[in-house]
């Protein structure tokens, strides 16, 4: 078995001597060493090991097992996927299962057989490598899920993986979010997860006029009205089975609220002119880029619909927000016209990347789409440059200062290496030349840092 570079074995351990023969016995893996809580935690959060053995008789009270509880605690709270191994003594298998209803791994009683330690670290690098990779899977098929969506921030792929355990569940969703920022890209893989066979129905609120709403949700009989020359189905019936998303649902006329809730709490129906209740399979996800609580203090939205809307609320972030999500869309927008075109696919030039860094996004992801179209259409040779865009650098304001060093550390590293990441378009060789490191140590500090 091959030890990956990026995940050492950390070794926490007060008795020198026992150290040296644990490092000793152990030398066909990569390994740092710790002798008390402190050290482990700093070297943890240094080298990011995939796989702890440890002592439970720490200083300064090696003669109790409370540090060792400790430092089992505080690591795990760090990475809950690292394996630790728990060296107890020979009769005190009680601390022992109490370490392992905490998390650990496995536990070995001293005096420890080499060939059996060796064996228990190398199965639990495997079951870390395998759960590893089962992760990296499962993103791979969540992106499929949301084949429109692409981000690297935390805080989008945090909104995705909440879709995705939301999507098994009939509850009903609550998009909120500014204009462009993806509400219906999200709510097509809410529908895409889960296990409803039905169609994804989506209506606009906003831009059908209250006179012809109510019909377009609810469908008409035939003689409802002048014109309605045959019954036809309305958006709520289309989507029998499947998953209706209500956008704007900030903009509904109060009538059709009382109707709407009406619905969601009977889950039937009555078209315009009909007298028969007609029983209704649907997933309901509201979208709106509205405050509803105010327009509810406001009295302009029921309050019992909010609640009934509520049950799972989902907050999507602006990409002025999203860390590097502007420049990695400008590169894949980029691509998807060219090719639209039959052309060749541009590169962004440098002062668009920054033009591109620096800007505000009014208009979200809606409007950056449209900005590369354009300068798809408009890019004089291979490169788009700012001008192309319509956009001029500026300088971006300060953020507020953070005192722990180490979080500042750990921020300035993930903003350089997702920075690198949009500008190079995911290449990992160009974004080390580009930080000027190697590549093996930009995959560590992708791996130690999270990144996505």
């Amino acid at each position: 078995m091959s030890t990956p570079r990026h995940a050492p074995l950390l070794i926490v351990e007060d008795d020198l001597a026992l150290q040296k023969q644990l490092k000793w016995s152990l030398d066909r893996f990569e390994s740092v060493a710790a002798d008390d809580v402190a050290s482990a935690v700093l070297q943890f959060r240094r080298h990011g090991p995939a796989v702890v053995t440890m002592d439970l008789g720490l200083p300064p009270d090696q003669d109790s097992v409370s540090e060792g509880f400790k430092c089992l605690e505080r690591l795990l709270e760090l990475d809950p996927a690292v394996k630790v191994i728990v060296l107890t003594g020979q009769n005190d298998q009680e601390n022992a299962l109490r370490a392992i209803r905490m998390g650990a791994y496995d536990f070995l009683a001293k005096p420890v057989d080499p060939d059996v330690l060796s064996l228990t670290v190398e199965r639990a690098y495997r079951l870390y490598e395998l759960q590893q990779e089962n992760r990296r899977l499962q993103l791979q098929q969540s992106s499929d899920v949301f084949g429109g969506l692409i981000t690297r921030d935390a805080g989008m792929q945090k909104v995705c993986r909440m879709i995705e355990r939301v999507a098994p569940s009939d509850a009903t969703v609550l998009l909120l979010g500014e204009s462009g920022t993806g509400k219906e890209v999200l709510a097509q893989g809410l529908h895409d997860a889960s296990k409803r066979k039905g169609r994804f129905v989506a209506i606009n609120c906003a831009a059908i006029p209250e006179t012809l709403l109510e019909s377009e949700l609810f469908g008409y009989e035939k003689g409802a009205f002048t014109g309605a020359t045959k019954s036809t189905l309305g958006k709520i019936e289309t989507a029998n089975g499947g998953t209706l998303m209500l956008d704007e649902i900030g903009d509904l006329p109060m009538p059709l609220q009382a109707k709407l809730l009406r619905f969601l709490q009977e889950r039937v129906i009555e078209r315009v002119g009909g007298r028969q209740e007609i029983p209704i399979d649907v997933r309901v996800v509201g979208a709106t880029h509205q405050d509803l609580k105010a327009r509810i203090a406001d009295g302009r939205f029921r309050e019992d619909l909010y609640y009934r809307l509520a049950e799972i609320v989902v907050e999507i972030p602006p990409l002025r927000d999203r860390m590097g999500d502007a420049v990695l869309l400008s590169h894949a927008f980029a691509r998807r016209f060219a090719t639209d075109m039959r052309r060749p696919v541009p590169a962004l030039a440098e002062d668009a990347v920054r033009a591109l860094e620096t800007h505000r996004w009014p208009g979200n992801v809606r409007e950056l789409q449209n900005m590369l179209k354009r300068a798809v259409i408009m890019a004089e040779d291979d490169r788009i440059t700012a001008a192309d865009l319509g956009l001029q650098a500026r300088a971006g304001s300060e953020p507020e200062p953070v005192l722990d060093l180490r979080a500042i550390r750990d921020e300035a590293e993930r903003r350089a290496i997702v920075t690198a990441l949009a500008r190079t378009d995911g290449n990992i060789v160009r974004a080390a030349e580009l930080l000027g490191i190697s590549r093996p140590t930009l995959y560590d500090m992708i791996n130690r840092l999270n990144i996505k």
